[in-house]
C-alpha cells in the first residue's frame, strides 16, 4: 500500500493562501489537521533532510496552535523556514517559531 505524500509545493501553496489572506486561519488549521500525520502520511517525499523537518515542525505548529495565536503577517516567516537551505536551518527556525504566534 502506498502512503499519502504532502509535498513541499502543497504545504507552500496553503501557506501562500492564507498569506495572502484567501484561507482564513482556521481553514489553515483544519488543513493541517486532515493532512499531517507522520504515520500515515510521507512528508516532503524526495526532499532533503533540512526541509522535511522544517515542513513536519511547520505542520505540527499551526495544527496545535490557538487560533488566536496565528499571525498571519508573519506567514512568510514559515515559508522562508521550509524554503532554507542548511545553513540558515537554524535562525529561519528560530524566527518562525519566535515571531510566526503570538505569545
Amino acid at each position: 500500500m502506498t502512503k499519502a505524500n504532502i509535498s513541499k509545493a502543497q504545504l507552500v501553496e496553503q501557506l501562500m493562501l492564507w498569506k495572502n489572506k484567501q484561507i482564513s486561519a482556521e481553514q489553515l488549521q483544519d488543513w493541517m489537521v486532515s493532512h499531517y500525520d507522520p504515520d500515515e502520511v510521507d512528508i516532503g517525499l524526495g526532499e532533503c533532510e533540512w526541509t522535511i523537518e522544517a515542513m513536519n515542525i511547520v505542520m505540527n505548529e499551526y495544527e496545535i496552535a490557538k487560533l488566536d495565536k496565528f499571525r498571519q503577517e508573519n506567514a512568510q516567516l514559515a515559508i522562508d523556514f521550509i524554503d532554507t537551505d542548511e545553513s540558515r536551518f537554524n535562525q529561519t527556525r528560530h524566527l518562525f517559531l519566535q515571531d510566526g504566534f503570538r505569545d
